[in-house]
């Protein structure tokens, strides 16, 4: 019996649209961008965070400059609710993701582990 693994993986990315972890995430980002403050906040968040980890790739130096930025951007968030509660719904999501993962990866990490016995 042939099974169609592309065919699972695409019943698991619907089925993880219609989590509640990924629910939450989108009705989260959706009041984040329903309000201004909270939306140029997070613009310049993920503007920071993606120059941050283009630097970091590249083997550029992260200035002091670029720290403070971040720190105080950090602080902004920490004190806005809609965000705040985004990251909290993405953190509970990348959970979900992870332990799926984990999940596929099993079948190696058995294959593999019988090796080591």
């Amino acid at each position: 019996m042939s099974v169609n693994i592309y065919d699972d993986a695409n019943r698991l990315e619907s089925a993880l649209r219609q989590s509640e972890e990924y629910q939450a995430v989108k009705a989260q980002l959706e009041a984040v961008n329903s309000n201004e403050e909270s939306k140029a906040i997070f613009a310049d968040f993920r503007s920071i965070q993606m120059t941050l980890q283009e630097k970091q790739m590249s083997g550029e130096e992260i200035t002091e400059e670029d720290i403070a930025k971040a720190n105080e951007l950090a602080g902004k968030i920490e004190q806005d609710e809609n965000i705040s509660k985004l990251m909290q719904a993405e953190q509970r999501m990348g959970q979900v993701i992870e332990d799926l993962n984990r999940i596929i990866l099993k079948p190696l990490q058995d294959l593999y582990g019988q090796d080591n016995q």
